[in-house]
């Protein structure tokens, strides 16, 4: 096995450095993704009652009644909860998850007294730990990419950037039960193993980048733009032998035939969950309404109310980066770059794009590998058209602004000194970043290592201040 290098073992110890900060709870979104893992494993069908009951206050509102009974219309025509939410990041859970299963159950055999129900201690460190684990893959495998590709240093540099200047490790670490960081982890598998294997991929092949689609689909729906990488991949081979030959590579139709039922299988899961919750197989519960003919694009990009660049504006020099990778490798770049184009078009189609209560745009956590190949690239841009020496210094200390500006942000979301839900104040934003979060920050940092359920009880009842002044159904 070969040695790490410095760079690697930077990440692997700033991982194990952060992960006190993980907090394991279920809340909002993450109850509707952890109720197919709880009750999966503990009561093996799919009843959610117990989930909804044991939910925060926020998630219950306008599903319960006064006295916490479950509301009749919160019920499928089948007869089960409505839980729209996706069943991939159960199925990453699942490996720790039964590993906890079994070590309660073993540990309650000899007197223990933890209960074996899927919500005590033991099981929310599994899931939190285990979300932890995904998104620190997602940027090692983004790193690994973008080393190959740009040097090292800028692969680095931009991982790290991108790891706490981004809207991910809110969902990495204060939100675990959500999707986001597992979503991160399947695209950049995914795009790794596309890359890994695009100059001549064996039927093996393609059959293991259909499984991986499969996961990463599973995982978020909205991940199936990313298969647009070996959809061009394919279409520019197409256009090429008819070009030259006259005829399509009746072995690659095969091959791609394969990959797509592959994919399809892959996603039963899905399917056969949605079959069984709403009576059929393509209804996937949801109610919002689709804008293909007005995108609110400046709104994605730069509103207050969770602009992706406004809020996390590292992702600019990423995005341009994108580009610029065009002299690196113009199919990566090109693909890239399509990806986010289409993906940010389908995200500013969908009602709800500010994503209701949201850290920045997190619907696009999912193309975390992206935005780190392109930071990559920028930075290495900057080096041969300045001068490296500089850049090192300036990539340093403006991915350090960066990632100040950013933590301070996510302060100020997490303690409901900005709004969690709706356009911020950009002004209020400012000066609470110099005259309030210094100050706060210790105190709050202490009492979130230590008295975590204090805190998290403060910030739930804010929480469902804000609830009620935006009654909007949580979404994905």
């Amino acid at each position: 096995m070969p040695r790490l290098t410095t760079y690697e073992r930077s990440l692997v110890l700033l991982f194990v450095v952060t992960l006190p900060l993980v907090n394991p709870w279920v809340r909002g979104d993450g109850v509707g993704y952890y109720a197919f893992a709880r009750a999966l494993l503990i009561e093996h069908r799919l009843n959610f009652e117990k989930d909804w009951l044991a939910a925060n206050t926020s998630f219950r509102m306008g599903k319960t009644d006064a006295d916490g009974h479950i509301l009749p219309d919160a019920y499928t025509s089948t007869g089960h909860l409505d839980n729209h939410f996706s069943i991939g990041p159960a199925i990453l859970w699942s490996p720790l998850l039964v590993a906890s299963h079994v070590a309660v159950i073993a540990y309650d055999a000899v007197g223990g007294g933890v209960a074996a129900d899927g919500y005590s201690r033991p099981y929310f460190i599994a899931m939190a730990l285990g979300t932890a684990v995904y998104g620190f893959l997602a940027l090692w495998i983004s790193f690994r990419l973008a080393r190959k590709y740009l040097p090292e240093r800028w692969a680095f540099l931009a991982t790290v950037g991108i790891w706490f200047a981004s809207s991910l490790p809110v969902y990495m670490y204060f939100n675990p039960s959500w999707s986001h960081a597992h979503s991160a982890f399947a695209v950049a598998l995914f795009v790794w193993y596309w890359d890994r294997t695009r100059s001549k991929r064996t039927w093996t092949q393609w059959t293991i980048l259909g499984t991986i689609a499969g996961l990463m689909i599973n995982v978020y729906y909205p991940n199936a733009i990313v298969l647009l990488f070996p959809l061009g991949e394919s279409l520019a081979v197409y256009r090429k032998n008819l070009r030259m030959a006259g005829t399509a590579p009746f072995d690659l139709i095969l091959k791609n035939l394969v990959f797509a039922a592959v994919t399809f299988i892959a996603c039963l899961p899905t399917l056969i969950t949605k079959k069984i919750i709403y009576g059929s197989y393509l209804d996937f519960g949801y109610t919002e309404r689709w804008y293909w003919n007005s995108p609110a694009l400046l709104k994605v990009c730069f509103s207050s109310d969770h602009g992706l660049f406004s809020w996390t504006p590292i992702l600019i020099p990423a995005v341009a980066g994108s580009v610029l990778l065009w002299r690196s490798d113009r199919r990566l770049a090109s693909f890239s770059i399509l990806v986010f184009v289409t993906y940010l078009y389908a995200i500013g189609c969908y009602e709800n794009w500010h994503g209701i209560s949201s850290f920045g745009n997190r619907f696009f956590i999912s193309l975390t590998v992206l935005f780190v190949i392109g930071l990559a690239s920028f930075f290495d841009w900057l080096a041969q058209a300045w001068q490296e020496n500089r850049t090192v210094t300036f990539g340093w200390a403006a991915t350090g602004l960066f990632i100040t500006w950013n933590l301070g942000l996510v302060f100020q979301w997490g303690t409901h000194l900005i709004s969690a839900r709706g356009p911020i104040s950009w002004r209020d934003a400012a000066y609470n970043q110099v005259a309030v979060v210094p100050l706060r920050a210790t105190r709050t940092f202490e009492n979130y290592l230590t008295r975590r359920k204090e805190l998290m009880s403060h910030i739930e009842d804010e929480d469902v201040k804000q609830h009620k002044s935006h009654p909007l159904k949580e979404s994905e």
